[in-house]
C-alpha cells in the first residue's frame, strides 16, 4: 500500500485540481467533536493536519495553543484508530513537536503511527540535520512520511531540504506565528516561485489564509492552500458544529477549483 497523501495529491494533479488542507487541533471541543469535524470534511478537504497539543509550542499562535481540554497523543492515536476502523481513507497527518515523540519513544511512536494509519508528520522544531532517527524509524513501515517546512528565511537551504522530501512541501507564507492578521512576506511571490522551480513534489502555501481569494495572486505557482487558525476560530465560534465545517470547506474547495479554471 502506498502513502495516502502522495496517492491523493497525484490524483488531484492528474485532474488538474488544487489541494485544500485544513489544520485542526486534536481534542478542541472534545475528541468526539474532532472526529465529527474530520468526517464533515470528506470529499472537500484533501489532507487534514491534526495538531497534537504541547505545553510550549513554537509555531502555534495563541489562537491554536490554548487547548486545555485534556487532549493527548494517546487519545489522538485512539481517535485515529477509530477513524481507520470505520473505513475512512482520508489523508491525515500529525503536526507536533519532537519532544512529544521522544517522550513517547521514537520506535514505539513510529510503530503506533503505522498501526493507527497516520499518513504523515510535520515537526516544526526538528531541523533536517536531526531527522535521521525519526526517518529511520518510520521508514520501517510503508505508512507515514515526513513533510518538510520551508520559509522565506530558509532560501539558501531549500535545495537541501527538498532533496528527499515527500508528500508536499509546506511553505510558510508569512513571518511570525499563525493566528494573527494575514501578513504575507513582501517577496512571497518570488519565494514561492523559487520553491516551485526546485520542488519535485506539490507546493502548499500556509499561514494567514482565510479564503480562497487570499491565494489568488499565487494561483499560478502553488499547488494548494493550508488553512489553520481561521478554521479553528470558525469552529470555536460555531460551537464545533460539523455542519459549519462542511459549509466552509466545501465553499473554499469550490472557490479554489474555480480559480484553477480561470488560469
Amino acid at each position: 500500500m502506498g502513502n495516502r497523501i502522495e496517492e491523493h495529491l497525484t490524483k488531484l494533479n492528474e485532474k488538474g485540481e488544487k489541494a485544500f488542507i485544513t489544520y485542526y487541533t486534536a481534542g478542541l471541543g472534545g475528541m468526539e467533536a474532532t472526529k465529527q469535524i474530520i468526517e464533515a470534511q470528506k470529499g472537500y478537504t484533501d489532507v487534514i493536519e491534526l495538531g497534537i497539543p504541547f505545553s510550549d509550542p513554537i509555531a502555534d499562535g495563541s489562537v491554536i495553543h490554548a487547548i486545555k481540554q485534556g487532549s493527548s497523543l494517546r487519545k489522538t492515536f485512539e481517535l485515529m484508530k477509530d477513524i481507520r476502523d470505520s473505513g475512512s481513507e482520508q489523508p491525515i497527518l500529525f503536526m507536533m513537536y519532537y519532544n512529544t515523540i521522544v517522550n513517547y519513544g521514537v520506535e514505539a511512536f513510529a510503530e503506533k503511527c503505522d498501526e493507527c494509519g497516520v499518513d504523515g508528520l510535520i515537526i516544526p522544531d526538528l531541523p533536517l540535520e536531526e531527522q535521521d532517527e525519526l526517518r529511520d524509524a518510520i521508514d520501517k513501515y510503508d505508512t507515514t512520511i515526513l513533510v518538510q517546512l520551508v520559509s522565506p528565511i530558509s532560501a539558501d537551504r531549500i535545495p537541501t531540504i527538498l532533496e528527499n522530501a515527500r508528500g508536499f512541501v509546506y511553505c510558510v507564507s508569512s513571518m511570525g506565528v499563525t493566528g494573527g492578521n494575514a501578513s504575507f512576506h513582501s517577496k512571497v511571490i518570488d519565494y514561492l516561485s523559487d520553491v516551485k522551480k526546485q520542488s519535485k513534489i506539490p507546493v502548499m502555501m500556509g499561514f494567514g489564509i482565510r479564503e480562497a481569494k487570499d491565494v489568488e495572486p499565487m494561483k499560478d505557482i502553488i499547488d494548494g492552500a493550508i488553512v489553520g487558525s481561521y478554521f479553528i476560530n470558525l469552529m470555536r465560534e460555531g460551537n464545533y458544529n460539523p455542519g459549519i465545517a462542511r459549509e466552509y470547506v466545501s465553499g473554499f474547495k469550490n472557490d479554489l477549483n474555480e480559480m484553477k479554471k480561470q488560469m
